[in-house]
């Protein structure tokens, strides 16, 4: 699913509390941000047009919550810059995580447990078949 720099704003409030109205959403896009309400509606209509988060009418009131996680939205988007900005080569993110961004012991850390993570379903399946 692809959104745009505002859409993504809206997203991160919604993900951070849902369900919210139009206004609960506005006070969760960082500061700095001046869109009038009316923007935010509009902007919440487009979402729920592209199933990327639900509409109840409490009174006359709408309430949104997120229909995709950010965690998939996350994948998503990281998935279509390596197609399109990277032709698919994950080499680039992995220079720029180690060398640019200079990962924290933390950062590491969980980059190595990840990888190893990755290994464990091989080494299972070479296991089985030296049996």
């Amino acid at each position: 699913m692809k959104f745009s720099d505002a859409e993504w704003q809206l997203m991160n409030a919604l993900w951070q509390k849902y369900p919210a109205t139009a206004r609960e959403v506005m006070e969760h896009i960082p500061n700095g941000n001046t869109w009038a309400y009316t923007t935010v509606k509009t902007m919440l209509t487009r979402l729920i047009e592209k199933n990327a988060i639900s509409e109840t009418k409490q009174g006359n009131t709408s309430v949104y919550q997120p229909l995709v996680s950010q965690q998939s939205a996350r994948k998503s988007a990281l998935q279509g810059l390596v197609d399109k900005v990277l032709g698919g080569a994950v080499e680039p993110i992995m220079h720029f995580l180690i060398e640019e961004k200079k990962l924290s012991k933390k950062d590491r850390q969980k980059l190595i447990e990840l990888l190893e993570e990755m290994d464990e379903p091989t080494r299972e399946a070479n296991d089985d078949t030296h049996e």
